[in-house]
């Protein structure tokens, strides 16, 4: 089932124009996280280009990409395949209901020498 609202989203938050991708696979060749992932970056290209979005959001792959940036580092038409996660990421984390760590339950894991930036990550990566 395909969702067209979802897809623009997806698109417009990661700036990527999943159509540039002409299916050469250098992205998901050079992806460290690939025998761990369910779908690869070449799939996640595919699949957002269709308008396939529900099956990335609930795949273990969202979380299985290091946001290394090697994808798009490989391609050769500028796709951006990390962008593409990191936006559907992004949407699972925006949805009611999702968040695993409140904001309430800062103040006990602060620490002096933690980065802002730690906790940022926090926030957006690690709510699953």
């Amino acid at each position: 089932m395909t969702n067209p609202l979802l897809k623009d989203s997806i698109i417009m938050t990661s700036g990527v124009n999943p159509l540039k991708c002409m299916r050469c696979g250098k992205c998901s060749a050079t992806c460290p996280s690939y025998d761990e992932m369910e779908y690869h970056p070449h799939e996640f290209v595919y699949m957002v280009e269709k308008g396939e979005i529900e099956p990335l959001m609930k795949s273990k792959s969202l979380y299985t990409c290091l946001s290394c940036f090697a994808c798009v580092e490989r391609c050769p038409r500028d796709v951006e395949p990390a962008k593409l996660v990191e936006a559907i990421r992004l949407e699972v984390i925006r949805a009611p209901g999702n968040a695993h760590l409140k904001a309430d339950d800062l103040p006990e894991l602060l620490d002096d020498d933690l980065p802002q930036q730690a906790i940022v990550s926090a926030f957006r990566k690690y709510r699953k």
